[in-house]
């Protein structure tokens, strides 16, 4: 083993294709840009596999593996294997060095392979090598078996909605339609709509983007730390109850996500915290909705007559909903928690398997 720099293994290529280039092109070899595979086109710039990095825009820093005789468009770069590293292994290594802290620029960042071509890293036996990828495929593997299995499970909830309700935008609604304000308060929680300033050893100051839609979880160790008295100023306007979510109201429109009923925690003045009322409807029943394809165009709606993206809190109020039967929602609420119940169990084999690829990578890399 040795212990080698980024330089040593590889060598930049760029490309000046654009995506335009590709419009209406056809052939053997495909093309990828920054979200993945474009099309075929019938020429190509690499003869064998090699790694491609996101340098600007969306997706900056994704890196993955390309097969032989393929292009990439101009906002990738290649990263050409020598002859002493396998390109699987290249591209493992280069996910293992976090590329995110290279990014420069403040409204499209880039990321320069001469920012991070002195990276550090070991460097095995070709043989070697081709052990510690066929272990880190094989865990990739599981991850990737578990992600899908917790998406088939939304899906699933998803359908039961639709099974239940309807959906309005197709017209097979099975109940009238009604106002969020009607069931819910709606509650600014920085109605001043002024950041507070950070406080060292302070509460988390949520955010929307302290906020996991996907697993419902919450970054609390790292979100903005506020004062104490800014929770003092909260508990003043609202309390916590079971059942209460939060939905993003500035550039982040909706993705719900519960909140936990803790008094060490405040929110941010981008979301808006949504109470329902348990007599009058399922905490769960509403919290889809605004999951439901017809909240979401509500949303949409709203983000096209605006220059801004904002959802303010009266719109919250005015969003429609159907309004079912108590019952039928509890039926549903019932059959979300069994579903929550395995996808709790999934996540937490999903959390271990990542665990052991993290640190298997910090021992192969490291």
């Amino acid at each position: 083993m040795a212990r080698v720099k980024l330089e040593d293994v590889c060598e930049r290529g760029s490309s000046n294709l654009k995506q335009s280039d590709v419009v209406d092109k056809d052939g053997d070899y495909p093309i990828y840009g920054a979200s993945g595979y474009i099309g075929n086109v019938d020429f190509y710039h690499q003869e064998q596999p090699y790694v491609a990095v996101v340098k600007d825009g969306a997706g900056i820093g994704r890196t993955t593996l390309h097969p032989a005789k393929s292009s990439v468009i101009g906002t990738m770069q290649y990263l050409l294997p020598k002859g002493n590293v396998l390109p699987e292994y290249l591209c493992y290594v280069v996910k293992y060095m976090h590329l995110e802290k290279y990014f420069t620029g403040a409204t499209i960042p880039h990321i320069y392979f001469k920012d991070y071509k002195n990276e550090e890293f070991n460097l095995d036996s070709l043989d070697r090598q081709k052990e510690i990828v066929s272990t880190l495929n094989k865990i990739e593997k599981v991850i990737e078996s578990r992600t899908k299995e917790l998406e088939l499970l939304d899906e699933l909830i998803r359908a039961r909605f639709v099974e239940l309700f309807g959906n309005p935008l197709d017209g097979t609604a099975k109940y009238p339609i009604h106002q969020v304000g009607e069931v819910a308060n709606s509650v600014d929680p920085q109605p001043s709509h002024r950041t507070p300033p950070v406080e060292e050893g302070g509460i988390p100051y949520v955010s929307i983007k302290d906020c996991d839609y996907k697993t419902g979880k919450i970054d609390f160790e790292g979100a903005r730390k506020v004062s104490l008295k800014v929770l003092e100023e909260h508990m003043n306007r609202y309390t916590l109850h079971d059942g209460d979510f939060v939905v993003g109201k500035i550039g982040t429109i909706g993705n719900p996500v519960f909140v936990p009923v803790r008094n060490d925690y405040t929110l941010s003045a981008n979301v808006v915290l949504i109470q329902p009322n348990s007599e009058l409807v399922s905490p769960y029943f509403l919290k889809y909705s605004f999951e439901s394809d017809f909240v979401e165009r509500q949303f949409a709606e709203a983000k096209n007559s605006t220059s801004q993206a904002a959802f303010g809190i009266q719109k919250v109020r005015t969003v429609e909903v159907m309004n079912p039967d108590l019952d039928v929602q509890r039926e549903f609420e019932i059959f979300v928690k069994q579903v929550d119940k395995s996808k709790f169990e999934i996540q937490k084999s999903l959390e271990k398997t990542q665990l052991l690829f993290d640190s298997l990578m910090q021992e192969y890399f490291g």
